[in-house]
């Protein structure tokens, strides 16, 4: 569930890159093809939703092994870096009547988890423009 009320806490003019780190499910649980297939129908449709607000998909990968760290709870399949130019531009997003309608059911039904973690930059080699 999206923590809007912790969202609203930060600086809402700043730019955030949004860390996801994602678990699918085997089975899309809508039945159609597997929980990647269905994140792909979720990205086909976010990705010019996130690009119409300014922001800019940065990376995407596969996760791999844990390096360091607690092993437990942290088996994620898939991660990616996500660029908003502003905190309420993200907030427009995933509370706008089409990212509801539209995207966020493929990304229930795909992921058995998906936490999104809001940062800023302390430093970085990333261009965004």
């Amino acid at each position: 569930m999206l923590d809007i009320e912790g969202l609203e806490r930060l600086d809402p003019n700043a730019p955030v890159v949004m860390l996801n780190l994602m678990r699918f499910h085997a089975r899309s649980r809508d039945g159609n093809g597997s929980g990647w297939d269905a994140y792909l129908r979720y990205s086909a449709i976010t990705v010019p939703m996130i690009k119409a607000r300014g922001g800019t998909l940065l990376w995407t990968g596969e996760a791999k092994a844990v390096a360091l760290g607690p092993h437990a709870g942290n088996d994620w399949d898939f991660v990616a870096l996500v660029h908003y130019p502003s905190v309420s531009a993200f907030l427009d997003m995933m509370t706008s009547e089409a990212y509801e309608r539209e995207a966020d059911p493929h990304r229930v039904n795909g992921c058995a988890e998906h936490v999104i973690i809001a940062t800023s930059e302390a430093y970085g080699k990333f261009r965004t423009k």
